[in-house]
This record gives structure tokens, sequence and C-alpha cells, in this order.
């Protein structure tokens, strides 16, 4: 495949998957928002329970359309790495937003309101995104080698 072709390819593929990942991020968001906002909840437990309710509609987005054109390596298999990619990804996620309402307290010197937490929150989205499409293009959803 010639690299013109191969990037129009890989810009399908990413702008499919950020429709995706939009999607996933208004679920993740408001759930957080519900949690925290409405029932209480801590926001490192908020986001985790909330990257977890996202992540249905990430699989299903990303395997029947964003990467439908890629071989499927068996349900169970591609599950499990899909799993172990969002896991670490959460974990990331949930630790960037615990140092980024702790630094916000500290400059603020005071308990972070919704508006900051929400910022620190879209700043953590925004960097996992990143390192999700990476793991999903490369790993999850890869292209098999034919011989």
């Amino acid at each position: 495949m010639n690299p013109p072709s191969r990037l129009r390819r890989l810009a399908g593929v990413g702008s499919r998957f950020l429709v995706v990942g939009a999607l996933s991020t208004l679920i993740e968001v408001g759930v957080f928002n519900l949690l925290v906002y409405v029932w209480g909840w801590d926001v490192v437990t908020a986001k985790i329970v909330a990257s977890l309710v996202a992540l249905v509609n990430a699989y299903i987005g990303n395997r029947e359309w964003t990467f439908r054109h890629r071989d499927r390596r068996g349900r169970t298999s591609e599950v499990l790495l899909f799993l172990a990619t969002n896991a670490v990804c959460t974990a990331l996620g949930a630790a960037l937003v615990w140092v980024g309402v702790e630094i916000a307290g500290a400059l603020l010197g005071r308990t972070p309101g919704a508006i900051a937490v929400n910022a620190v929150n879209l700043t953590s989205i925004v960097i996992v995104v990143l390192l999700r499409f990476v793991l999903y293009h490369g790993i999850v959803f890869r292209v098999t080698k034919k011989d």
C-alpha cells in the first residue's frame, strides 16, 4: 500500500475512532458527574465506574464500525485484549484525575469545584484516548499479516 493510500485509510479509521470516542466520552462524563455531584461518590471511584460503563459502547462501536475491516482473532482473545488495554487505560485515567484534583486543590487552596474537576477529567480523557488509539490499532484490532 502506498503512503498516501495508507494515510487516507489511517485518517478514516482515526475519524471513526474519534466518533466512537466522543460518544463514549459523553457517556463517561455524564456518569462521572451523576456519581460525583448527584450521589456524592469520590472522584477516583466515580472515574473508574464511569470508564467501565463507557467501555461497553467503546467495544461495540470500535469492533463493529471503526475496525470492522480488521480480521477477527477470536472473540474471547479480542475481548481479553480489549479489557486488559482498558484496565491499563482506566487506571491511568483514574491516576491522572487523582493527581490533577490534588494539584488543583493545592493551587486553589481549597477543594476544587465542578469546573476544575471536569477540566481535569477531560484532560485525562484526551491523554487516555491517544493511548487507546495506539493500543487498539496496534494490538487489540490489529491486521493479521498474511504470508
